[in-house]
C-alpha cells in the first residue's frame, strides 16, 4: 500500500493532522524539510505528497526551506507522483506579487499594490497614496508577519528610515491601499479538495497577525478597536457569495487544492481579495463551536486520493 507524504518545516502545526490520520488509520509520514539532499539519480516512493511549506518558515530559523521543498516537488513531479499543492502552488504562498498577478488574471480584485526595492524606492512609491493611510507589508512574509498600517506616508517614511526597519527577506516590499472595513473584520475562505469547507469571520481590530493556529500576538496601534466583545475566529454558518466560484476556478488554474484565501469588505460592500495562504491552519475552538474540523476533511481527502492511486495501480497490475 503507498502512503500520505506531508512535507513542512513546523511541527506543532502538523500535529492536529496526525491526529486525524491516525483515528482513520491512514499510513502516513513526515518529510522535514528545513534542509536535506535529493540524489535526482532516485525514485520517489509511490503515495501522495501533501506539501504544506510556509511562506513564513524562516521566522523558525528555516531560511531556506521554501527552496529546498521546490527542488523536491520538482524531482516529484518529474517522476509523476501525485503532489498535493504543487510547484505553482509553493510559488504563489512565498510571493504576493505571484498571487495578486495570478488572482487578476482570474478576474478578482484585490488591493491596489506597489512593488518596490530599496528604501528611496519605497518611499517614492508611498507617494501615489498620500496623504495616507498606507500599508506597507514584504513581498514573502506569512501570518501576517511584517505587515504594518501607517496613517500618513510622512509615518511610512520616518519608519523606513528608522533602525526599526526590517529590511524584507527576498528585497520587495509593497506598499497597499488600505481597505477599511466597517465591523474590523476579514473574511477567511477556506478550500479542502478545491471545494469550498466553510468561512470564518476574524476579528482584526488588533492587527494584521491573524494565523488561526497559535494565537499569534497583535499589537498594530493603528488598526481600529472592535467595541463589543467577540471570538478572534468565528465560523460563518450557512456562508454564500459569488466570489466562490471565482475562487474555485483560480484555485484550479494555479495548482492549489488546500488553502485558506482572505477578502475584506469595505463600507460599500466592494470585496478586496488581499491574500491566499496555501499551508492553511484552523482555530480549533471555532470550529468546536461549530462542530467543523478543517484536518479532518483534509485527512479524508488525501486517504481518497491515496485509495484512488492505490485503486488504479492494482488494476494496471491486473491488465499488465
Amino acid at each position: 500500500m503507498s502512503t500520505i507524504y506531508v512535507l513542512h518545516e513546523n511541527e506543532s502545526w502538523v500535529l492536529p493532522l496526525r491526529k486525524a490520520f491516525e483515528s482513520r488509520g491512514l499510513p502516513y509520514e513526515e518529510w522535514f524539510l528545513d534542509g536535506g539532499r535529493i540524489d535526482l539519480a532516485d525514485t520517489p516512493p509511490p503515495g501522495v505528497f501533501y506539501n504544506r511549506m510556509s511562506a513564513s518558515s524562516h521566522s523558525r530559523g528555516h531560511r531556506y526551506a521554501p527552496e529546498h521543498t521546490a527542488a523536491v516537488l520538482a524531482w516529484l513531479e518529474g517522476h509523476g507522483r501525485r503532489v498535493v499543492n504543487n510547484s505553482r502552488a509553493l510559488q504563489l504562498e512565498i510571493s504576493k506579487v505571484a498571487q495578486y498577478s495570478a488572482l487578476g488574471r482570474n478576474g478578482i480584485q484585490v488591493p491596489r499594490t506597489i512593488a518596490a526595492s530599496g528604501r528611496e524606492r519605497i518611499f517614492a512609491a508611498a507617494q501615489s497614496f498620500a496623504p495616507g493611510p498606507v500599508i506597507l507589508k514584504p513581498n514573502r512574509g506569512g501570518k501576517g508577519l511584517g505587515v504594518r498600517l501607517f496613517p500618513t506616508v510622512e509615518a511610512l517614511r520616518a519608519h523606513v528610515d528608522s533602525d526599526a526597519f526590517d529590511p524584507p527577506l527576498d528585497g520587495l516590499m509593497l506598499l497597499q491601499q488600505y481597505v477599511r472595513s466597517p465591523d474590523a473584520t476579514i473574511t477567511r475562505a477556506e478550500f479542502i479538495g478545491g471545494e469550498f469547507f466553510y468561512a470564518v469571520r476574524v476579528d482584526a481590530s488588533r492587527g494584521f497577525e491573524l494565523c488561526p493556529a497559535d494565537g499569534c500576538a497583535m499589537d498594530d496601534a493603528f488598526c481600529p478597536a472592535g467595541e463589543e466583545p467577540r471570538p478572534q475566529f468565528e465560523i460563518v454558518q450557512g456562508f454564500h457569495h459569488p466570489i466562490l466560484r471565482q475562487y474555485r476556478r483560480f484555485l484550479a488554474d494555479n495548482g492549489i487544492e488546500v488553502a485558506g484565501i482572505e477578502f475584506i469588505a469595505d463600507e460599500a460592500g466592494e470585496i478586496y481579495t488581499y491574500d491566499v495562504n496555501t499551508n492553511t491552519n484552523y482555530n480549533p475552538d471555532a470550529e468546536a463551536r461549530a462542530g467543523r474540523s478543517g484536518m479532518g476533511r483534509i485527512a479524508d481527502f488525501l486517504g481518497a486520493e491515496l485509495a484512488r492511486l492505490d485503486g488504479a495501480d492494482f488494476l494496471h497490475r491486473s491488465i499488465a
